[in-house]
């Protein structure tokens, strides 16, 4: 893997932004404040309200193992939930930027990205004086078994490119399919307001477990036995594009864009996470060119 000729400029928010509401799994409430940073800063997460002053890098070594989330946590201080921001932020092509939070779980919001896209969108993008260095897939890299996979290859684009096979067996949720170019406006149209979703069982297990308990049908989407409950699906294959989403943002830990083509079979967080350690472990500093 190496860098790859011509690429475009790092890119920063050109305002400040904030969104706020109340997370999934703790219920407090969070404003995330996006902050415009410059070249080479990556995505930065701060914390209100923890002294000393606390920064953490948006990236993979800075992941901790976490029950269907993605979570982040260094010098003792956790960051929750953090795959729907990291989705917008990569898919959108801000490279740099500083997250203000003033609790430790992200918002909750629709169970979406869109919120996060809608936001960024409303300030814009603002080009920095550095070129990105993307991570250029040129041989497979493959994580998982027979069971549940993922793997990168060489690209098929100019930048990540999916196809994503999600399987629940029999049941409401059944076996989904789904393939993308990954772009900010097929990002926009395809998978932004793609939505969380749990099983009825699931939803059951986390209540008993006092978590959750101020999260309505609607907050997500839950499914019955005979499709989703109290809710209308956006798309009739949302939910393997919430896995689509939540894998964009995953591979975003990565901390550099990815230029390659990535197959997934029932792939979570934990080997989305695990194929972007093996990106990153693959790039050995900057590489030279490839000829266009």
């Amino acid at each position: 893997m190496q860098s790859t000729c011509r690429p475009r400029s790092q890119q920063t928010v050109r305002g400040s932004v904030v969104v706020a509401g109340k997370g999934y799994w703790s219920g407090l409430h969070n404003t995330v404040e996006i902050r415009p940073a410059g070249p080479g800063a990556g995505v930065v997460f701060t914390r209100d309200g923890v002294a000393p002053a606390f920064r953490m890098a948006a990236t993979v070594g800075n992941r901790v193992d976490a029950v269907a989330r993605t979570n982040l946590a260094a010098d003792g201080v956790q960051i929750e939930m953090v795959e729907h921001l990291l989705s917008a932020l990569a898919a959108l092509g801000v490279d740099c930027c500083t997250v203000s939070l003033t609790a430790d779980e992200l918002p909750r919001l629709d169970g979406s990205a869109q919120a996060f896209v809608d936001a960024i969108d409303a300030v814009g993008l603002a080009a920095l004086d550095e070129p990105v260095d993307p991570i250029v897939v040129h041989e497979p890299v493959r994580v998982g078994d027979d069971e549940a996979w993922i793997e990168a290859l060489p690209p098929r684009c100019a930048g990540l490119s999916v196809d994503y096979v999600l399987d629940y067996g029999a049941g409401p949720i059944g076996r989904q399919e789904f393939s993308i170019e990954v772009t900010p406006d097929s990002y926009r149209r395809e998978l932004a307001a793609a939505r969380t979703f749990i099983t009825l069982d699931e939803a059951d297990r986390l209540r008993a477990a006092g978590r959750g308990l101020d999260v309505t049908m609607q907050d997500l989407v839950v499914f019955g036995p005979d499709g989703p409950i109290e809710n209308r699906l956006r798309w009739p294959d949302e939910c393997v594009r919430h896995k689509v989403l939540d894998l964009v943002g995953d591979l975003a830990l990565a901390g550099r864009p990815i230029q390659g083509h990535v197959r997934a079979y029932r792939s979570g967080h934990r080997l989305n996470a695990a194929l972007a350690t093996r990106l990153t472990a693959a790039v050995a500093g900057r590489g030279a060119c490839v000829p266009a």
